[in-house]
């Protein structure tokens, strides 16, 4: 049950009821109506703007049209009072039996409630992490990593039919790189003195047990081999090992994908899969055979001139049209992201998701451009930039890695604060803005740590049933039963507004798929947690609000129905972030 959308059938239908709506002779456009909560809860528990966007069309005063709305309330039980507010608002107070409905409701739902059917019969893949598989993962991978599992988890529970997909950059220059850096280690594993590494090679000691396997497997042979027969040998043996490494460190994460892709794969059998999507683009004249002006910055004469096979990509929204195919006839590396989502477009996703890092951003255009030219506008893709991270500790700066040397890998922040801290605090800001992660902060068990904040509620709701079974060992206290309560005895204005603040759940889920935005999860679950927090502290001082009460069974039972609801959308928004939900903490 999403309330908002019950009255905003309940509003649109007392409008088309009125005189004048039906004496208008028009249909009357009723999307741009909102029912939300007012900006102050003083004013009632929700606002429509009605009157205010229908009285122009209408060729009526606002004011009144909010009263002729409101009047059809007059006798509606659902409904204590309304209220017309400045220019037009109309305000509604709902009453203590409608909240009740709605908490009966939720408790029924239980973890399923504000799941929706937005994305019912909508495939969708998120394309998240994609990191090279030439070293560790650092800490800005690990918030490219949570927003994009998140935003994953929260479409999947918004009825998308969802994708999680990690690209495997295995092919080009870095993985040449790699393998001779990988080939020092391997000689270093068999008794060889190499001092320092040379220059423009990857220097990191997680290369040294790649060297090691590969002296155990093949002892010297590999020596004894001209380049291009270890060269292929190293490499395929460095690719399984560095992913079996990023693989780990996503599973410390609690991040799985669903398909690994390798860029390989494109280039094989002679590259058919960019052939074949240069094709398609050629056929839909989409490629050109052209040469392309000098870049800014660049005099004329230190431009090299020559003809290229060329992506007509400012027909479709770019900047400037893209390389295909070099004059060499060698295929640039935006021929394979071509290819790539072409892949993806066979594969039929209706959309297509990009979390990448912030510097990343001069790929969207080229993306979009890409995502036009292939579905012809049928698919929708997002590409969304995650800024970056700074870490500190107690304030300073943290800038090195116990591992990797140079940086803070993403296992490092891992192993020293725990996975829930780190997920939770990197949708604790919108990703679109830069993020300060004090490893101390993070692991205060206070109010001013969000995910101890979040979690400590929901292991509180848990101890409320520890505490309610030895006060009546006889009572049913399963999920069932729970869901079940008569919850009739709950009148208070304090536990009205734990209701009211569990209701918007359904509508946070809403706004938070339509802006893919997985924050908006963590915002409202650390606001719930507030609320519910703030309720029992009132207990303290008025027993009567105590959630257990040995001598009213009946009240006692009905605040179970309460804790109920708001461990299960403590536990689904948690989930959606992927954090744990723990039954108790010390």
């Amino acid at each position: 049950m999403n309330l908002f959308k019950d009255f905003e059938k309940r509003i649109s239908d007392a409008i088309l009821a009125l005189d004048i709506v039906r004496d208008s002779g028009d249909q009357v456009q009723l999307d741009r109506m909102t029912v939300e909560p007012p900006r102050d809860p003083a004013h009632g528990d929700i606002s429509t703007n009605a009157a205010m966007v229908l009285a122009k069309p209408l060729k009526t005063n606002p004011r009144a049209l909010a009263e002729a709305i409101a009047a059809a309330f007059a006798d509606d039980p659902d409904v204590a009072e309304t209220s017309v507010a400045g220019p037009g608002f109309l305000n509604f107070r709902l009453s203590v039996a409608y909240w009740q409905k709605v908490l009966k409701n939720i408790a029924r739902q239980g973890e399923n409630f504000g799941r929706s059917d937005l994305g019912a019969g909508k495939k969708v893949n998120v394309e998240y992490v994609s990191a090279n598989p030439t070293g560790p993962m650092h800490v800005g991978h690990c918030r490219g990593a949570v927003v994009g599992d998140a935003l994953a988890n929260l479409l999947s529970f918004a009825g998308y039919e969802v994708d999680k997909e990690y690209y495997i950059n295995d092919a080009g220059v870095q993985i040449e790189v790699l393998a001779n850096s990988v080939f020092v280690r391997y000689r270093e594993a068999l008794g060889e003195a190499i001092g320092e590494i040379p220059e423009g090679l990857y220097p990191g000691d997680y290369l040294k047990p790649v060297g090691q396997a590969l002296a155990d497997e093949y002892g010297t042979k590999l020596l004894e081999m001209p380049d291009e027969e270890w060269m292929p040998i190293v490499k395929d043996t460095t690719i399984d090992m560095m992913m079996a490494m990023i693989r780990q460190d996503l599973a410390a994460l609690n991040i799985h994908h669903d398909v690994f892709y390798s860029e390989r794969k494109l280039h094989a059998d002679g590259a058919s899969a960019i052939r074949h999507a240069i094709n398609e683009l050629t056929y839909k004249g989409h490629v050109y055979k052209g040469k392309l002006p000098p870049p800014k910055g660049q005099l004329p004469e230190d431009w090299e001139d020559r003809e290229q096979t060329l992506f007509r990509s400012t027909e479709v929204g770019d900047d400037i049209d893209r390389p295909l195919i070099k004059s060499d006839g060698a295929y640039t590396y935006f021929a394979a992201d071509v290819a790539y989502f072409y892949d993806k477009f066979e594969r039929g996703y209706d959309e297509m998701i990009y979390v990448l890092g912030a510097d990343h951003g001069g790929y969207v255009k080229r993306l979009e451009a890409v995502a036009r030219a292939v579905s012809g506008g049928s698919v929708k893709l997002t590409v969304l930039l995650c800024q970056l991270v700074k870490l500190f500790r107690n304030g300073e700066p943290v800038r090195m890695s116990k591992r990797a040397g140079e940086f803070v890998t993403l296992r490092d922040v891992v192993d020293e604060v725990g996975r829930d801290s780190v997920r939770f605090m990197m949708l604790f800001r919108k990703s679109s803005e830069p993020l300060d992660f004090d490893f101390a902060k993070v692991t205060e068990q206070s109010k001013d740590n969000p995910v101890f904040y979040v979690q400590y509620a929901h292991a509180r709701c848990r101890s409320v049933f520890r505490q309610a079974a030895e006060a009546f060992p006889d009572a049913d206290l399963s999920d069932e039963a729970l869901s079940a309560l008569d919850v009739s005895a709950l009148t208070d204005e304090s536990e009205m507004a734990l209701i009211a603040k569990l209701a918007e759940y359904p509508r946070v889920i809403e706004a938070a798929t339509r802006g893919q935005e997985p924050h908006r999860i963590a915002f409202y679950l650390y606001d719930l947690a507030s609320s519910f927090h703030s309720h029992w502290n009132k207990g303290r001082e008025k027993p009567e609000l105590r959630f257990i009460n040995d001598e009213n069974r009946e009240s006692s039972l009905a605040r179970m129905g309460l804790v109920y609801a708001v461990a299960c959308v403590l536990k689904s928004g948690l989930q959606i972030t992927g954090t744990d939900a723990p039954e108790e903490m010390r």
